[in-house]
């Protein structure tokens, strides 16, 4: 299940991505399916498989985080959401919310707790509406700016589970079944503990990302099959139901969906494992010793970098794939203290590991401290919290319930 979605904006190259461009006087609807190759997993690019999902990039961290406005009044609009674990890592911060930052000021951003998401593993209950709480408020303390971003909570705008029923109509389930994600948990949780909610949810997933009109999403590396599937299913509603066809039933006609764009940070994208060099950080590793959370105490961190895994070599170096736990924490380090990866590199080179997990352990404590600081003062004021996110809610219902009116009008549902 995807943990988070990680942001950054930068030109790539769409070539890597599998297309079609489906024409309207194909006749049918079947004649679109057979132009659509995406999920035919003979046709995708091997960089999609086993792991999902590749950065497509070569650029460095050194490379502006903020991209250059678009030369338009209207701004360009990016949505992204994280899981309401309460225990938000290294990973989700590098990869997603410390790239939130930049973004909120060039874009329209809305940025939610996807709790709904949450459900489609076994969860405790009574922890859920405190985890929501805690993610929003680490939002915040990271500096996400409510005066130039939404931050609400994604079960309070119900058009997400309306859109995801549409949708549902009109995703085939062959596509579902390939999603190497839910391949991957309902083999190992077996059929009988395994709900159809980690099926679909790469559909509610869509319905996230289209009911805003979003331009660009932050992917991740366990996320880019989901938005591949995403703008599948914006070109396959838009071909059967938009166009002509919506304008004959009184609507605008035309597109009925944007077809959003992936954003992929440069640095960053998979921070990996304190005990596994070669796996990425997760909430979900049994042992709390493999990952940073921003909530960790100054000696929590101490504690696991002194004892995270290491190896026998010489000196230190970005990129020998014989060293990948060398490689991580050099690039955590990197991000940390916002050098360049040249200035990381000469500056580690020669250093032995006692001495550069010193310099790693100062260079977490001091960056996340004040952090830490302003999570504690969010919390300590609930009615301010609640606030924000009631505020949020609001702004995000008002472009949702507009998109949904579009497709239900398209769909040919009586007016409400």
């Amino acid at each position: 299940m995807g943990r988070s979605i990680l942001s950054h904006f930068l030109t790539i190259s769409h070539s890597s991505y599998p297309r079609f461009t489906p024409s309207l006087c194909c006749g049918s609807p079947m004649n679109y399916m057979k132009k659509t190759d995406f999920f035919r997993s003979s046709r995708r690019p091997s960089g999609l498989r086993g792991t999902g999902f590749q950065c497509f990039c070569s650029v460095s961290v050194t490379e502006p985080l903020v991209p250059q406005t678009p030369p338009s009044s209207v701004k360009k609009r990016i949505v992204s959401g994280v899981q309401p674990t309460g225990s938000i890592h290294l990973g989700n911060y590098l990869g997603a919310i410390k790239n939130w930052i930049s973004l909120q000021n060039a874009y329209d951003t809305l940025f939610f707790i996807v709790d709904l998401h949450a459900i489609t593993l076994p969860y405790e209950t009574q922890q859920l509406s405190k985890a929501t709480k805690d993610t929003a408020a680490i939002y915040l303390a990271c500096g996400v700016d409510t005066s130039k971003a939404s931050v609400f909570v994604q079960s309070h705008v119900r058009a997400h589970v309306e859109l995801m029923w549409l949708l549902s109509s009109t995703t085939p389930i062959g596509w579902l079944n390939k999603m190497i994600q839910f391949k991957e948990k309902s083999r190992k949780a077996g059929d009988e503990n395994v709900a159809v909610a980690l099926l679909t949810y790469p559909v509610l997933m869509a319905s996230d990302i289209l009911l805003y009109q979003s331009d660009f999403v932050p992917v991740g590396e366990d996320q880019k099959q989901h938005l591949e599937l995403t703008r599948e299913l914006a070109k396959r509603v838009n071909y059967l139901y938009g166009g002509r066809k919506w304008k004959k039933l009184g609507g605008r006609g035309g597109a009925i969906f944007k077809v959003p764009e992936a954003l992929i940070p440069p640095a960053g994208a998979r921070v990996m494992s304190l005990t596994d060099g070669l796996s990425k950080m997760s909430k979900s590793a049994p042992s709390d010793q493999s990952r940073i959370n921003l909530l960790d105490s100054k000696d929590e961190i101490a504690n696991k970098i002194k004892r995270c895994k290491t190896d026998a070599f010489t000196g230190l170096e970005f990129d020998n794939p014989e060293r990948p736990e060398c490689n991580n924490l050099l690039s955590i380090y990197q991000l940390m203290s916002g050098k360049t990866k040249e200035e990381v590199a000469q500056e580690c080179q020669n250093m032995n590991w006692g001495t550069f997990k010193v310099l790693l352990t100062d260079s977490l404590i001091d960056h996340l401290h004040p952090i830490q600081v302003r999570y504690k003062e969010i919390m300590s004021e609930s009615a301010y919290l609640d606030r924000i996110l009631a505020e949020g809610a609001t702004k995000a219902a008002d472009i949702a319930d507009a998109t949904l009116n579009n497709v239900y009008q398209a769909m040919g549902f009586s007016r409400r």
